[in-house]
């Protein structure tokens, strides 16, 4: 049967192209593999660009008594101490070094004047320790993993979308999809699979996230027979352009605040002095968005329901010079010139901290021959997520699944391809065409949108939270006959119909885990259980298949060593 199918056959094949994907591909193919890499839009155009700030790792460049001790406090703390410290661990140990390599690949940094890589202050961290290139560091260590990669020798099938990851009994053997421009599937062999798809933020109606975000990576391991993990923390970073509409959820860089932004509300107060007096606009970014919020809803906020972010207190040219693209941004979308006025801003639904659960060494999930890296694997970052640890954390784990998953590979028979899986897969897709009525996806991805918007938000509550579910259910119901006219052809709506099968399985995954948990924690806000509880300190919440539906239960944290608690007990 296989036979009619395009047919691709690599050692290890990686889904999504950002920062995690490319690391991996570049080290798997430093391992000997035959690398392909599978992603849903263009090459160079993985969200990882949009990260602005810097990359977070304890190089001691400006403030020499950072170390890595230090970064794994701050990594811990910012997560309330929910991370998996093993990941945590590595995380902070390895950075230098994964930052020094994009150097020597080329990476262009800015300078402090002894010519090391220059660091910035950035909210969480107790040192300066955000590597940049400016407010572009995400392009520029993009460019750099891409340029390596395809020297190396990567395969890449661009716009190519994954809908099923095939098995071979328990193991992965590869995966199904179709080519986005001409509707034609094609099937993948691989004896290792790493999932670097990113988030889940377009399950939001406000967002920084891109069309691609749309959960697929976690619903096709969850799928698969994965864990997901943390699924109730979804950060929602306090700076997103507010006005005008068409703009609303862009992100505008911590960099501001790390450059020297102050957030003020309509009556010019800085009213970051009432929520962390300590920290002020340098705080961690669930205290600062609920902050915004609170100052919104109590009537203090701007016209359009934000606040202000002002930074033309600094001269223009320094303004320029260390944040062009906010400069631009703000200029030619919102014709404001930030060097002269204040910025509107407001949360915007960022980065998930959940995800699918890995191992700390290898990054491998539940799933023999499945790995996964970056934002759509959980552990790292805990209850909240500290600005720029995510592009470590891509270089650190990206590193750690590539050369994992080529060691697994060599290790193991090609898998079969099972011929009932990929005509499931190809009759799954077929059908909504065949339907003759039914819902548009479009109105079926508001509604959802609108929902998570609602009632799984910044601030949650039981009464919310029980509504969301309901919703979600009548939503996987509408979404299962969604009907779509046309062809196969350059079809968008037949792409997000498949889309909000992925988007539904994750927005389950948040709503039911932020449910269970009755606390509040880093990014998870309850209303009605508004301080820490002792008793969740010490559980992540796992979600896993059962039948057709969602089973959840709670894991112990594991026991820290000693040396590493003495640590977390230091004060600076």
């Amino acid at each position: 049967m296989t036979e009619k199918y395009e047919i691709h056959e690599h050692d290890v094949l990686i889904i999504g192209a950002g920062g995690a994907g490319l690391r991996a591909a570049i080290e798997a193919l430093a391992e000997g593999a035959s690398v392909g890499v599978v992603c849903k839009s263009l090459l160079g155009k993985a969200h990882t660009v949009m990260a602005e700030g810097g990359i977070a790792a304890a190089m001691a460049n400006v403030d020499a008594s950072d170390d890595w001790r230090t970064h794994f406090r701050d990594t811990m703390r910012g997560g309330k101490f929910l991370n998996n410290w093993r990941m945590a661990q590595l995380h902070a140990q390895e950075a230098p070094e994964r930052v020094r390599e994009l150097e020597q690949w080329g990476a262009l940094f800015d300078r402090t004047a002894d010519g090391n890589i220059l660091q910035r202050a950035f909210g969480g961290h107790t040192f300066k320790r955000l590597c940049h290139v400016g407010d572009r560091t995400g392009l520029e260590m993009i460019r750099t993993l891409q340029d390596r990669g395809v020297h190396l020798g990567i395969d890449v099938y661009m716009e190519c979308a994954i809908t099923r990851l095939l098995k071979d009994g328990e193991r992965v053997a590869g995966a199904f999809g179709y080519w986005r421009e001409n509707g034609r599937f094609v099937v993948f062999r691989a004896k290792s699979v790493v999932i670097a798809t990113g988030g889940i933020g377009k399950a939001w109606r406000i967002t920084s996230n891109s069309w691609e975000y749309t959960g697929d990576g976690m619903a096709l391991a969850f799928d698969a027979g994965a864990e997901l993990m943390d699924m109730e923390f979804v950060q929602f970073h306090p700076t997103g352009m507010v006005w005008p509409p068409g703009v609303q959820g862009i992100l505008v860089t911590e960099a501001v605040r790390g450059e020297g932004g102050v957030l003020r509300n309509k009556d010019g107060e800085r009213f970051m002095e009432r929520y962390d007096p300590e920290r002020m606009d340098l705080s961690t970014r669930d205290v600062v968005a609920r902050a915004i919020y609170t100052e919104a809803k109590e009537g203090r906020g701007t016209e359009h329901g934000g606040a202000y972010l002002d930074i033309s207190h600094k001269p223009p040219e320094y303004v320029k010079k260390k944040l062009p693209s906010m400069y631009h941004q703000f200029r030619e979308l919102a014709d404001v010139d930030i060097t002269k006025g204040p910025m509107e801003v407001g949360p915007t639904c960022h980065y998930m901290m959940g995800g699918i659960r890995v191992d700390a060494e290898t990054a491998q999930a539940n799933v023999p021959g499945m790995f996964a890296a970056g934002e759509a694997a959980a552990g790292l970052h805990g209850a909240n997520r500290l600005g720029g640890n995510s592009l470590s954390d891509l270089l650190v784990f990206g590193r750690r699944a590539g050369q994992a998953a080529a060691e697994h590979a060599k290790q193991t028979e090609t898998p079969k391809l099972d011929d009932a899986q990929v005509e499931e897969a190809t009759r799954e897709m077929l059908e909504p065409f065949e339907r003759r009525d039914g819902d548009s996806p479009y109105d079926v991805h508001r509604d959802l949108q609108e929902t998570m918007q609602n009632y799984v938000g910044i601030f949650r509550r039981e009464e919310d939270l029980k509504q969301g579910l309901a919703e979600i259910q009548g939503l996987k119901d509408r979404a299962g006959r969604v009907h779509v006219d046309g062809s196969r052809l350059f079809n968008p709506g037949w792409h997000l119909a498949r889309d909000l099968k992925s988007l539904l399985t994750v927005s389950e995954a948040v709503a039911l885990s932020a449910l269970e948990r009755q606390e509040s924690r880093g990014a998870h806000s309850r209303i009605d259980f508004p301080q820490y509880d002792e008793k969740w300190s010490k559980l992540n919440n796992i979600i896993s298949r059962d039948g057709d539906g969602m089973r959840l239960r709670h894991a112990p944290i594991a026991e820290m060593p000693s040396d590493l608690c003495v640590i977390l007990e230091k004060k600076k």
